[in-house]
């Protein structure tokens, strides 16, 4: 089952693989660089017995170095089904791109992280055909980040760290730092960000506490119904009628309809959200911005 920490896991490390820091440190390796990266299909189903599908899947190919294939997965729980998948992806990767493969488990959970580790066999009697171990980005393995200098230089780490430790008791000062630090960039990507935390927190009790320290700004995560998402599909900029009337007059524009300063005016300073909302569910059909306000004239003549 895809939920949300898995979408936000696959976002983080698709768009950020610098987010895998803690695990080319363990490794030996030089910090990772997005550029060294291309996303792979995560689809590792051959014929069609059965649907199988990784969370991410990355190639990793520097300049000079060892070339080799991410397969990135988000992990709520224990399931042992799981660990047989995971067995599979590895050998399939391996098979199909001639490249060592890395599994990389992400887990939130103390037990889940500790489970997830492995090593996972595949054995008759003695002897042992397969091994799968994972390496696990959780609340063992990934810093906990309460430094705003840090979550300015690595935001990509830094929300992960949020993710990850969301259940550890040291949650609300790694969450107050990521929200301060988060804030010194431009307000899109921090946005974006303040998103990442909030979709990969899911149901945890962190989660409300992250709520708190959000501002109102347009969704990156359409449908996961998340407090940007309610407040710009519900115009209430910080409870203010401006959200709702500026997005009013975003839709006449992109739609090409003319707009009187009358009507102008009318939207930008009328302040009942139930008018407004009906006018704006009305500016994605009318062909005329007066038709906006048809029915509202005849019901007050």
């Amino acid at each position: 089952m895809v939920t949300a920490t898995h979408e936000a896991s696959h976002r983080l490390f698709q768009e950020h693989p610098e987010a895998l820091a803690p695990v080319f440190e363990a490794l030996g390796l030089p910090p990772p660089a997005k550029k060294d990266f291309h996303e792979l299909s995560p689809d590792t189903t051959e014929i069609r017995p059965m649907e199988r599908r990784a969370d991410t899947v990355l190639m990793f190919e520097p300049d000079m170095g060892e070339h080799f294939v991410l397969a990135v997965e988000a992990q709520t729980k224990k399931d042992p089904e799981k660990a047989r998948n995971w067995a599979y992806y590895v050998s399939y990767l391996h098979a199909k791109y001639d490249l060592p493969v890395l599994l990389v488990a992400v887990c939130r959970d103390p037990s889940t992280a500790a489970w997830a580790m492995g090593p996972f066999e595949c054995s008759v009697g003695p002897w042992t055909t397969q091994v799968t171990r994972p390496f696990v980005l959780g609340p063992q393995t990934v810093p906990e980040v309460t430094d705003e200098a840090v979550v300015a230089q690595q935001p990509a780490l830094a929300a992960l760290s949020a993710i990850v430790h969301s259940q550890s008791k040291r949650s609300a000062a790694i969450l107050q730092a990521v929200a301060r630090g988060l804030v010194s960039f431009e307000p899109d990507v921090t946005r974006y960000w303040f998103e990442v935390v909030e979709v990969g927190l899911e149901s945890t009790s962190a989660k409300a506490s992250w709520r708190k320290l959000m501002q109102n700004v347009v969704t990156h995560f359409p449908g996961h119904g998340t407090l940007f998402e309610e407040k710009y599909l519900e115009g209430r900029a910080e409870g203010k009628a401006e959200g709702k009337a500026e997005a009013i007059l975003h839709a006449l524009k992109v739609r090409g309809v003319p707009l009187s300063d009358d009507a102008r005016e009318r939207i930008t300073t009328c302040t009942d959200l139930d008018t407004l909302t009906t006018w704006f569910d009305r500016s994605l059909t009318v062909s005329e911005a007066e038709d906006l306000f048809s029915e509202d004239d005849t019901a007050s003549s």
